[in-house]
């Protein structure tokens, strides 16, 4: 999920962790003469550019998702581009495709033409709105950062990271996406109305905003907050409750009864892995000088909500993810 780990002094990992505390203020103050509200989402799109993570943004029609992704992607000196995902879609509109060349007269070959795949920010609009099989035209990329096409393959660029939208609420010609896929994506984060003062703020707007932010963080620094998050440290006892509670949400002889009953999959090992490099990333930006138990709390949701899976009994009796979620800490709270 990082660049490889690179030794910093103790002197510039300090002054690279002002950088990023500044940059990280910068961020925020740039996306908020465009978008109202929404700081946890922020919050939590920072720690996934830091963990080169996939991100999943939920939330019902008007919440500004795709907005926030562009607005954020273009305060960075990368490429960017966006797949309006339809259920025509084919996987080619993806990778890209290859073409008979003609251009050199009589010598005629095959030439690739990279899909909109091969960038740093990738906006996947609608995801569920494509088919399965369109849809697992980004699983390689996501995972590997590499596509094959036609037995070739290409490696991507760093950072490599997607920003997928999805509306749970409309079902007409949508697709559910595959679990497999669903674990490839850092974060599943949930967005909500906003609240009373931001909706007057954002109703009092006559015209939408039409400011574009200049970019403010280049690639090669990026890539520096990306290995500066492996120096972070975090303490083992915290380490082990991490693991202790993902392990408790599979029903497994010895769960909890509820989920035993109500829980079809739980969080698996990749989950574990997760919390604990986004705390680490969420440290950073929180100014730590070490992982607390207030930055796992704040990435835990995000990362377990689409890898706990409830049965059709937990669904028919009210139960989803983030009920399961509290169970557990209820369960398992912290403990020096």
């Amino acid at each position: 999920m990082y660049p490889e780990k690179t030794d910093f002094s103790l002197q510039s990992m300090e002054q690279l962790h002002h950088s990023l505390m500044d940059f990280a203020e910068k961020f925020r103050q740039e996306i908020a003469k465009i978008i109202v509200g929404q700081e946890k989402t922020l919050d939590l799109m920072m720690v996934a550019l830091l963990c080169n993570g996939h991100v999943l943004l939920t939330g019902v029609p008007g919440l500004a998702k795709t907005l926030l992704i562009k607005t954020a992607a273009s305060l960075f000196h990368l490429h960017f581009n966006r797949i309006q995902c339809t259920p025509d879609l084919m996987p080619s509109d993806i990778t890209g495709v290859e073409i008979l060349d003609e251009a050199h007269g009589i010598e005629r070959g095959f030439r690739f033409i990279k899909g909109p795949v091969f960038t740093n920010l990738l906006l996947a609009d609608e995801i569920n709105r494509t088919s399965p099989r369109t849809q697992a035209a980004l699983l390689q990329a996501m995972q590997e950062k590499q596509v094959t096409v036609v037995g070739k393959t290409y490696s991507l660029d760093p950072p490599f990271i997607v920003f997928a939208t999805q509306n749970p609420i409309d079902s007409e010609g949508t697709y559910l996406l595959p679990e497999a896929q669903l674990d490839r994506f850092l974060f599943n984060i949930a967005m909500d109305y906003p609240s009373l003062k931001e909706e007057m703020e954002i109703a009092a707007q006559t015209q939408p905003a039409s400011l574009t932010p200049e970019p403010i963080l280049a690639q090669t620094r990026l890539i520096e907050y990306q290995k500066l998050v492996h120096e972070m440290p975090i303490p083992q006892y915290l380490v082990q409750w991490i693991v202790t509670y993902v392990r408790a949400s599979r029903p497994e002889k010895g769960a909890h009864d509820d989920i035993r009953r109500f829980v079809e999959w739980g969080a698996g090992v990749r989950a574990s892995q997760n919390i604990v490099t986004a705390s680490k990333a969420k440290a950073l930006l929180s100014g730590h000088n070490t992982v607390a138990t207030d930055d796992i709390l704040a990435v835990l949701y995000p990362i377990l909500r689409h890898r706990i899976i409830i049965n059709f009994v937990g669904e028919a009796e009210g139960w989803n993810s983030d009920r399961i979620i509290a169970l557990l800490l209820e369960q398992h709270p912290f403990t020096v």
